[in-house]
């Protein structure tokens, strides 16, 4: 049997309740059969980008599976381009933010999440954390898959395409920073997971 770690990494102020991680989990949990074994890890990322993904490599070192896919939104996104080189995976990044110091420094503060009134402090060191995780380039283009929306509010999709270019893309007219529309994106998705 053979096995594949999905790991979900949600976006900066959300959580593993997002609409989008939890209509991912239960169609990656559907995939497994009696020949593939879908393991599905969707942790709370933390404040700290370097405490996040020291938790996420941990776990995935920890992993026996035989292959390991990274879904990231937003800064999960950004985060995925970094676990994607680390360990040669696959990646759907979803409205990723490519330079996450750049669009975050104006966000340093307390802050709350937007499924819940707990306060966060957003602190300065974090910046050059997420600095120190940047990746200028992919190396494999054709391990990702781009879902990029040109009606983002947030982030600008044509950075998004011309970061990932050669990567397989789907590029949306409209829709939002959420991908709105993401339920009927869905198997697109499993399909680049699967492959």
């Amino acid at each position: 049997m053979s096995s594949t770690l999905l790991v979900y990494l949600h976006g900066f102020r959300s959580s593993p309740r997002s609409s989008k991680a939890v209509m991912t989990g239960n169609a990656v949990k559907a995939l497994s059969s009696e020949d593939t074994l879908f393991e599905w890890f969707c942790p709370q990322l933390l404040a700290s980008p370097k405490i996040s993904i020291d938790m996420v490599t941990q776990y995935i070192n920890q992993s026996n599976a035989d292959r390991i896919v990274i879904i990231g939104s937003s800064l999960g996104g950004f985060y995925a381009n970094y676990l994607a080189e680390k360990y040669a995976c696959k990646a759907v990044v979803l409205n990723p933010a490519v330079r996450a110091a750049r669009e975050l420094a104006p966000h340093i503060g307390m802050l709350t999440a937007y499924d819940s009134d707990e306060p966060f402090d957003f602190r300065p060191e974090y910046i050059d954390e997420l600095k120190a995780l940047q990746v200028e380039k992919i190396t494999s283009p054709n391990r990702y898959f781009l879902i990029a929306a040109k009606g983002d509010e947030l982030l600008d999709w044509r950075e998004m395409v011309e970061f990932y270019v050669g990567a397989n893309q789907l590029v949306l007219e409209g829709s939002d920073h959420g991908i709105s529309e993401y339920g009927d994106l869905l198997p697109k998705v499993l399909e680049f997971i699967s492959g």
